[in-house]
């Protein structure tokens, strides 16, 4: 059975179907959870309760080729809503974490993320940690492929001017 079949099957709820459409979108759900969480246990619950929402509302989907496109949009406001409530890290809390030996690179990049509005950190998480097509992204943030170019333009951007008046070179 096909791919585009099965997502019929499982919007339909039959329940094997959906399964086996969660069993091939669930690395993908699983690296969207933590690129977000940034934490494995986190990110296995993230899936877990994305599972169940999906099942409780698969029958809404409308279109059969854009239900990993809609897991995918389930996964970011969730993670997105467990974000919220979590307490934030403040920068001596992270340094802590990471220790003194540690490369602070990945701190500078996290830290030039965080000075970002949610919506342009969702399309460099998009964009660059989970390889998401550029008309993929338009789908789930509903909105043209030529606007997702140009806020990814003015995203790179702007994290280059921050990272070059922090003394970080070449980083993005």
């Amino acid at each position: 059975m096909d791919e585009f079949e099965l997502e019929k099957r499982a919007i339909k709820r039959e329940e094997q179907a959906f399964l086996e459409v969660i069993h091939h979108n669930k690395e993908t759900l699983y690296r969207t959870a933590y690129a977000f969480l940034k934490n494995e246990h986190d990110s296995i619950e993230a899936v877990q309760e994305v599972t169940v929402r999906a099942y409780k509302k698969i029958h809404t989907v409308k279109e059969p080729s854009y239900l990993k496109t809609w897991l995918v949009r389930i996964m970011m406001n969730y993670c997105q809503d467990q974000l919220r409530k979590k307490k934030r890290y403040t920068s001596s809390e992270v340094l802590h974490e990471l220790g003194m030996n540690e490369d602070f690179a990945l701190l500078e990049i996290e830290e030039a993320l965080a000075i970002l509005p949610e919506s342009e950190q969702r399309l460099i998480h998009m964009m660059y940690f989970q390889d998401t097509k550029i008309k993929d992204i338009a789908v789930i943030e509903n909105i043209p492929e030529g606007t997702v170019k140009s806020r990814l333009h003015k995203t790179l951007r702007t994290l280059r001017e921050f990272l070059s008046e922090k003394g970080v070179e070449n980083h993005v």
